[in-house]
C-alpha cells in the first residue's frame, strides 16, 4: 500500500489503535507487550523511525513515544478501517428520531444534529448553503482528553461561529465527489491549536438546499463506527429534503 511495507502497515495500525484508546504517545515497548507483533522492540523502534521519516508518525515534545500524523490517519481511514454497518434497528431508530420534524426544515436539521451527537458521543454540526448552522453536544467534547486543554476547547467553540469556514466544506464536496470528508489536525483546520482534532462529514443536497452533517472530536476517534453513522444520516437527510422539494 503506497510506500509502506506490510510490517510498517501492521505497526501503524496498532499504533493508531493504541493512540485511539489512550490519547497518549505510543512507544515500542507497549506495542511489543500488548499486540504480540512477533518482532523485537528494537525492530519496532526502527520501523517507527521509518514511519516518522515517511510522515506517518510524529514525535511529541513531552514523550519518547510517537503519535500518528494526519497522513497516518488518512492512510488508516482509507486502507485499514473496517466500517461497522448500522443494524436495521439502528437505522430505524435514526429515521424515527427525525421523521416527525420532516415538515419543518429548521426543526429537522436541529433534531438531526441533536440525535447524531447523542449517538456518537461527539460534538455534531449541521451547516447549510443558506448559512444556517446547528450544533449539539458541546459537553461531549469535554469528556475527551484532547479537549481538557481549555485553549483547544475554547477555540473549537470560536470556530463554530465561523460560518464561512464550514461553508467552504459544502463547496469542497462538489469538487471531490466523495461520500465523506475528513478534517484532520492543523493542516485542515488551518491552525496549529487544532492539531489533536478531527471531523467527519457527509453532505446532502436537494433542489436548492445543500449542506453537511458530521461530528467534531479527537483525531483518535473510532472511525469504524463514526463513518457509517455520518454517512447514513447524510443520506437520510438528503432523502427527506428531496421528498420535501427543498
Amino acid at each position: 500500500m503506497q510506500d509502506l511495507t506490510q510490517r510498517q502497515t501492521d505497526i501503524l495500525k496498532v499504533i493508531i489503535q493504541e493512540y485511539t484508546e489512550t490519547s497518549s504517545p505510543v512507544g515500542s515497548e507497549i506495542l511489543e507487550k500488548k499486540y504480540k507483533l512477533g518482532i523485537s522492540p528494537a525492530t519496532i523502534r526502527n520501523e517507527m523511525v521509518e514511519l516518522a521519516k515517511k510522515g506517518y508518525l510524529k514525535k511529541t515534545h513531552f514523550s519518547s513515544g510517537r503519535v500518528p500524523s494526519a497522513k497516518g490517519f488518512r492512510f488508516y481511514i482509507k486502507y485499514l478501517v473496517k466500517q461497522k454497518p448500522l443494524s436495521t434497528i439502528d437505522e430505524a431508530s435514526y429515521k424515527n428520531s427525525i421523521w416527525d420534524e420532516k415538515g419543518e426544515t429548521h426543526k429537522l436539521l436541529s433534531q438531526a444534529s441533536k440525535i447524531l451527537s447523542q449517538k456518537t458521543n461527539h460534538l455534531s454540526l449541521v451547516v447549510t448553503n443558506k448559512e444556517d448552522m446547528y450544533y449539539s453536544g458541546m459537553a461531549n467534547l469535554l469528556t475527551k482528553p484532547e479537549f481538557f486543554d481549555l485553549d483547544v476547547s475554547r477555540n473549537i467553540f470560536v470556530k463554530l461561529e465561523e460560518a464561512h469556514f464550514w461553508g467552504e466544506i459544502i463547496n469542497e464536496f462538489e469538487r471531490i465527489h466523495e461520500e465523506t470528508m475528513f478534517l484532520l489536525g492543523e493542516e485542515d483546520f488551518r491552525d496549529p491549536i487544532f492539531e489533536s482534532c478531527a471531523s467527519v462529514f457527509g453532505d446532502f443536497s436537494g433542489q436548492k438546499l445543500k449542506g453537511i452533517i458530521g461530528v467534531i472530536g479527537p483525531k483518535g476517534m473510532y472511525y469504524d463506527t463514526i463513518i457509517p453513522q455520518v454517512k447514513y444520516f447524510s443520506e437520510l437527510l438528503e432523502k427527506v429534503i428531496i421528498e420535501q422539494g427543498l
